[in-house]
């Protein structure tokens, strides 16, 4: 039973560790690509929005 559970349990701390890893480097990536605009844009922006 141990020499099945070692081997799962440094998957599941794999997982533990990399999942939030690859999250944070999306967001990040998502984050690189945002539109920059100034003030006049912006509200021209929300305006439209509504």
């Amino acid at each position: 039973m141990a020499a099945v559970s070692a081997p799962v349990a440094v998957v599941v701390a794999l997982f533990a560790v990399g999942a939030p890893l690859v999250l944070y480097a999306l967001v990040r990536a998502e984050h690189d690509q945002r539109e920059r605009m100034d003030r006049a844009d912006a509200e021209r922006a929300a305006r439209r929005d509504r």
